[in-house]
């Protein structure tokens, strides 16, 4: 049980983590660390953060009302078999994931099984930490909200993994579900109108194979959260 290769899907949670230009960015105070009047180390923090930041999940309550929150997602659709499917990403950054991606990827891997975990590998993830390369902009407020460039998941495509796929969850290494010119962020509604969680900003997906792997994306268990920091790993089984 348990054997294979572990590979963590996650970036690490510091001040060069990525958020998005109106959310507070990751913080990490130091409340005391040396050695005690009592003779012994001691070491403790405090951090704060938007709860989308960094790689976490998406809550389908973040684009649906009356749908699940973070810390009521059952487990068993945070954990389960993945599938990962590379998309080749040329110069225009805001490009947008198509059906025909999807089925051109399967006529290759076989058709995405019955209750998956989709991540979709852009490459994007060699570009963390630079925000300007990795989302298209390192300015911060909401006037840098229009200068965001990266890949996302068409609307379409998530319509077809919904009612064509019976996807459980859909990750990728970006920083949103939707590309980066998104206005009205579709893909986010269609997805979480059906309680389908999305994890964004994933790290390096290169290591995994296109089928056979499993993931394991737990996020902290924020009562009514609309996101949360994801602790996200998968599971290579071994080949003998």
């Amino acid at each position: 049980m348990w054997q294979g290769q572990w590979i963590d899907l996650t970036h690490e949670f510091s001040t060069r983590a990525i958020y998005w230009p109106t959310a507070k960015a990751f913080e990490h105070t130091e409340v005391f660390k040396g050695v005690t009047d009592k003779g012994f180390f001691y070491a403790s923090y405090d951090f704060a953060a938007s709860e989308h930041g960094g790689t976490h999940l998406d809550a389908p309550i973040h684009f649906s009302e009356g749908q699940l929150g973070a810390g009521d997602i059952p487990l068993q659709q945070l954990i389960g078999p993945g599938v990962r499917i590379e998309v080749m990403i040329g110069a225009q950054r805001n490009h947008q994931i198509s059906v025909e991606e999807i089925t051109r990827w399967e006529q290759e891997h076989g058709q995405i099984p019955d209750s998956s975990i989709v991540l979709f590998d852009t490459g994007s993830a060699a570009l963390w930490p630079d925000k300007e390369r990795y989302m298209g902009t390192a300015e911060r407020g909401e006037a840098a909200v229009a200068k965001l460039a990266f890949p996302g998941i068409h609307p379409d495509a998530a319509l077809f993994l919904i009612q064509q796929r019976n996807v459980k969850a859909v990750g990728i290494d970006t920083p949103s579900l939707d590309y980066g010119g998104s206005v009205y962020f579709h893909t986010h509604q269609i997805l979480f109108q059906q309680n389908i969680p999305g994890f964004e900003n994933v790290a390096d997906l290169s290591a995994l194979p296109p089928t056979g792997f499993g993931v394991i994306a737990l996020p902290m268990k924020i009562k009514h959260g609309s996101g949360a920091p994801l602790r996200i790993i998968a599971l290579i089984p071994p080949t003998d």
